[in-house]
């Protein structure tokens, strides 16, 4: 049995398929298992409280989780013990999200592109066929992520408390959020995912997109990333390859990205929700 897991800061979604990529079971979810933020004792208890995943562990002859926070040697190691405790006859591989992105978006196994993550955080990397390059460090939620979910829903906290928002949308957004000042500092500072939490707040502005001040926060949020990741690779882009897209927040403001890529001049390639789908093909091909 092969378990791959879509590992974000939010949530971790795993399947379970056999050599032929027949699925056993539903999709399974779990909190998100960020090594870089979640501690080593929280993921040991997110993954022993999954019954489902209790009920196959020792069926499972590899694991392929590929996951938020993976992308340095110290955070990763520490996830790849924690599931070899658990899945104690498979080979575990652990990666960085980036590359359940690449193998999700690409059409052929050695197409080049630049690939870019709009999820609950944010990322943008060149695969050149069968190597990640990233020019840029990624420095977290608090410095960096933009156009992610957690972007966009400290954008919109931070509109409503400065009084920036239009009313109706004003009303809306304090009819669906608590918007308590303590309760926010609650979460923000005091809590263990403040990403996550912010990035709960994105949602609404997919629910609310005819609004024009919507509307120009999501372009805002997309060009700024288009202009600080996504032209770092502008010497690959001249030669036409495609940027790909992954994650919720990518799939939901298609329009605007596209629009953004004909004012910036790069060539837009596939959108996917969801990276695990893409991946089950993936592995059943390369096995």
């Amino acid at each position: 049995m092969i378990l791959i897991t879509d590992g974000g800061s939010t949530k971790c979604d795993w399947i379970a398929i056999d050599k032929d990529g027949n699925q056993f079971g539903d999709k399974i979810r779990t909190k998100g298992l960020n090594p870089a933020i979640v501690a080593e004792k929280k993921i040991n208890k997110i993954i022993k409280k999954s019954k489902a995943l209790m009920a196959i562990a020792e069926d499972v002859t590899h694991v392929y989780f590929y996951g938020a926070g993976c992308g340095t040697d110290k955070p990763r190691l520490s996830l790849q013990f924690v599931l070899e405790s658990y899945f104690v006859n498979a080979k575990v591989e652990v990666k960085e999200d980036t590359y359940a992105a690449v193998r999700s978006c690409i059409n052929t196994n050695d197409e080049a592109a630049v690939v870019c993550i709009l999820g609950t955080g944010s990322n943008c990397s060149y695969y050149d066929g069968s190597n990640l390059h990233q020019r840029v460090s990624s420095l977290g939620f608090i410095l960096m992520d933009d156009a992610s979910g957690n972007y966009f829903g400290k954008q919109l906290i931070r509109d409503y408390f400065f009084n920036k928002m239009p009313d109706t949308i004003r009303v809306a957004f304090a009819h669906k959020h608590n918007l308590d000042a303590d309760f926010i500092k609650y979460n923000v500072y005091k809590q263990a995912n403040p990403s996550a939490y912010l990035a709960d707040h994105a949602e609404f502005m997919f629910i609310n997109k005819d609004s024009e001040y919507i509307s120009n926060l999501i372009t805002k949020g997309i060009r700024l990333f288009a202009e600080n990741m996504i032209l770092q690779f502008k010497q690959e882009l001249e030669q036409g390859v495609p940027v790909h897209f992954a994650g919720s927040i990518a799939f939901f403001a298609q329009a605007e990205i596209k629009q953004v890529a004909e004012e910036l001049g790069f060539k837009v390639g596939n959108f996917v929700r969801r990276p695990i789908e893409g991946l089950v093909n993936y592995h059943v091909n390369n096995l």
